[in-house]
């Protein structure tokens, strides 16, 4: 049920856009990391700060043997962890745990939206929190009707739904969630 809403709220946040996606013409090949990109610097154990290393102890053993990519970001997570208040850390425990118990097809799911949410042209990446914050200040009563009537609609009365929505607000247009 957790997995249908997510998905469902997704589609919910992303759809608008379907035929502005749909009307691109198909990229021949993903995009590349720069040739000339340099490497990431590694983050020497030494370097950081006692806390850090304490936070990031069951690394020690290992660190040498870590990408410099994966060092960095488990320093800087360390860093950004020790700067949460106690409130924000049971919070962040929280949503590590929910995360944990999605299984691997949604959360590889969640992992290619966000990156596609990532590559989106700023303005639409604003019009997507925009419907993310109004959907979810809806009563969990009117969500959950949304969504019961986002899942039993057809292909044809989703579109509907969506050229409805574009034209209350005016033409314009959130990004597409790709046929999801």
């Amino acid at each position: 049920m957790m997995r249908a809403a997510t998905t469902l709220v997704s589609l919910l946040l992303l759809a608008p856009c379907l035929p502005l996606r749909a009307a691109e013409p198909p990229a021949s090949a993903p995009a590349a990391a720069p040739a000339q990109a340099a490497p990431a610097a590694g983050v020497a154990w030494s370097s950081m700060s006692a806390p850090q290393q304490q936070a990031l102890g069951k690394y020690q053993g290992q660190w040498n043997s870590l990408p410099p990519e994966r060092q960095q970001a488990l320093a800087t997570g360390a860093q950004r962890w020790l700067s949460m208040s106690p409130q924000e850390r049971s919070a962040a425990r929280g949503r590590f745990e929910g995360w944990q118990q999605l299984p691997p097809e949604q959360r590889a799911l969640i992992r290619e939206r966000w990156q596609h949410f990532q590559q989106l042209p700023p303005e639409q990446q604003q019009a997507v929190r925009q419907n993310f914050r109004a959907f979810s200040q809806l009563p969990p009563e009117q969500r959950q009707l949304l969504r019961q009537r986002w899942h039993n609609a057809t292909p044809q009365e989703r579109s509907q739904m969506l050229q409805r929505q574009r034209a209350l607000r005016g033409g314009a247009r959130a990004p597409s969630p790709r046929g999801r």
